[in-house]
């Protein structure tokens, strides 16, 4: 059995020599991508546990699946009418988690009288991929697994937090001059000998290096700032829009749109980790063991949409979305237990101002039930 430790050096060795391979130095985002995605060792491809609503089994976050099913039976609802407006008949879901959000939807859909011949899972962990296995049986003969996508693609395309998972490069403006913030190796030195211990992995220090790259706006004053700017997640969407032939686009997260993002009062960034249900700001230290996220920019995401040729839905508050797609009724039937959990998806202090969803498409313009009331498109 791997333990927290012998994960962590393992990690911390191999992200060294990669380091090292670059000269000494890499951007936070290639720092980013390693920590979560290096094959085996990072966060979301080691067999530790991740989703769960308790720390003491092990988890470190809760997603609004595993919070209470009433999300994905909402979801269905719109998922429902976007594959009869596009005529499509797949689903298509990315970083699907432990499997909750695919079967509720699987579930409401054979409910509602839409049972899908066919849903696929775009996901880059084996060993979530595993937990999805088990928790999905019964539609073994509906789901399949896929490491990469078709040159083209019909259907309905779901993400829940997905977007804040993808790697970000760092921009630091200090004493009016703008660098990209990376990590180099420091070593961890024995007081006594003065020389690296052996056998000990690395510690990791900031380090900046002068740029040209900008945040997409101007940020106002002249205090030390620090943000994100978000290459990969828009290089998503563009690959997305690229492969969608017809069909729509739900994506779920957490963020802003621009004005907001980029404020001048939001001046340390929004990357944050999330360890047992703790949060923390420092994607430094425990490598391997904690996840690493920051903020999505929605208007860069519509922006890069409708570059590559998608169109954009709509953009409202989780807690409109849910709401439109019929959140009250389920709520209404459901026992207290379950409503006093399906609340957070709604309250403003949780989950429902702070997460977005952005509904894009190809095809035929249509009105999507999502955004009926309280569309904030105009804001992005």
């Amino acid at each position: 059995m791997t333990t927290p430790y012998s994960l962590t050096s393992a990690l911390s060795a191999h992200m060294a020599q990669a380091i090292a391979a670059r000269g000494g130095w890499i951007g936070f985002d290639e720092f980013m991508a390693l920590a979560l995605y290096t094959p085996g060792l990072g966060y979301y491809a080691n067999d530790s546990t991740k989703f769960g609503t308790l720390p003491t089994a092990g988890s470190d976050f809760v997603t609004a699946p595993e919070m209470t099913p009433l999300f994905g039976q909402t979801l269905a609802a719109q998922v429902a009418q976007a594959l009869q407006v596009t005529q499509t008949g797949e689903v298509w879901e990315f970083g699907a988690g432990s499997g909750a959000l695919a079967l509720q939807l699987l579930e409401t859909l054979e409910a509602l009288g839409h049972p899908l011949p066919c849903y696929s899972i775009v996901d880059l962990s084996g060993s979530l991929r595993a937990r999805q296995q088990q928790t999905l049986e019964k539609y073994a003969g509906t789901v399949r697994w896929v490491s990469e996508l078709p040159d083209t693609l019909q259907g309905v395309v779901i993400g829940n937090e997905v977007l804040d998972a993808m790697p970000v490069k760092l921009l630091a403006r200090v004493s009016g001059v703008w660098y990209e913030r990376g990590v180099a190796s420091g070593p961890v030195r024995d007081p006594v000998a003065d020389a690296q211990p052996a056998g000990v992995a690395p510690e990791w220090v900031w380090q900046d290096r002068l740029t040209e790259l900008r945040p997409p706006v101007e940020i106002e004053g002249d205090h030390d700032y620090l943000t994100e700017i978000h290459p990969q997640g828009e290089s998503f969407i563009r690959t997305l829009a690229d492969k969608l032939s017809v069909g729509a686009a739900f994506l779920i997260d957490y963020g802003f749109p621009e004005h907001e993002y980029y404020h001048p009062q939001r001046h340390m960034g929004t990357v944050m980790c999330h360890l047992r249900h703790r949060s923390d700001p420092d994607p430094l230290s425990d490598v391997g063991l904690k996840d690493i996220t920051a903020h999505v920019n929605f208007t860069g995401i519509a922006l890069a949409a409708q570059e590559a040729g998608l169109n954009v839905l709509g953009y409202c508050t989780q807690a409109r979305f849910l709401i439109n797609c019929g959140l009250g009724p389920r709520l209404d039937a459901s026992p207290l237990t379950v409503r006093v959990q399906a609340q957070r998806l709604i309250m403003e202090h949780e989950m429902g101002e702070l997460f977005k969803v952005i509904g894009l498409y190809k095809g035929e313009p249509w009105d999507a039930m999502g955004f009926a009331q309280g569309d904030r498109t105009h804001t992005l």
